[in-house]
């Protein structure tokens, strides 16, 4: 875990330090958060979560392909327990393909998928009293679309992906809707 922090504090220093180079290029730095909604037999194990992204997406002008990379952390409470939660910790890269809209449209559609590294870890307190701790690096995919709401230099934007966590046995698959601002692009 302290592997992770580290990296994520460097990958956000390199990315602070070239942020004027970046928005140069048509970077965009977002965050967001929302609901999280678990399917298949996640979804029998666990409630409706939240979650927080935030996300750097580079689309070079005039191109309609760029690439969004974004981390998030992800919470989940187990039905029938109060205190034992699923959490993730994520990082994925990804392709953005944003539709070719008019220059003076607000509304700029776009689909969004790729691969990633997923952390999950069971946390809390099992109704036996028993702290559970334990957790598990696998790889994923996720796919979606969003729309982006542009004014300015920042905008709204609101988002789907559907991910798939490879596991042993069946796949976790879950579905979070986020709504988050970004800054920079042109």
């Amino acid at each position: 875990m302290r592997l992770f922090a580290k990296g994520f504090a460097a990958l956000t220093a390199a990315t602070l330090l070239s942020a004027p180079a970046l928005r140069a290029q048509g970077a965009e730095f977002a965050l967001g958060g929302g609901v999280g909604i678990p399917l298949g037999a996640f979804d029998d194990a666990v409630k409706i979560g939240w979650h927080g992204l935030a996300a750097v997406s580079v689309v070079p002008n005039g191109w309609p392909v760029g690439i969004q990379i974004d981390g998030q952390y992800q919470q989940y409470k187990f039905d029938g327990s109060s205190s034992l939660k699923d959490r993730f910790i994520m990082g994925t890269a990804n392709l953005v393909f944003k539709f070719k809209s008019s220059e003076e449209s607000r509304v700029r559609p776009y689909l969004i998928g790729g691969g990633g590294v997923y952390n999950v870890k069971a946390t809390g307190t099992n109704d036996v009293g028993t702290i559970v701790q334990g957790g598990v690096t696998k790889f994923g995919l996720n796919a979606g679309a969003g729309f982006d709401f542009k004014a300015g230099g920042a905008g709204l934007f609101i988002e789907s992906r559907f991910h798939d966590v490879f596991t042993s046995g069946e796949n976790l698959k879950f579905l979070p809707i986020t709504l988050g601002i970004r800054f920079g692009g042109s």
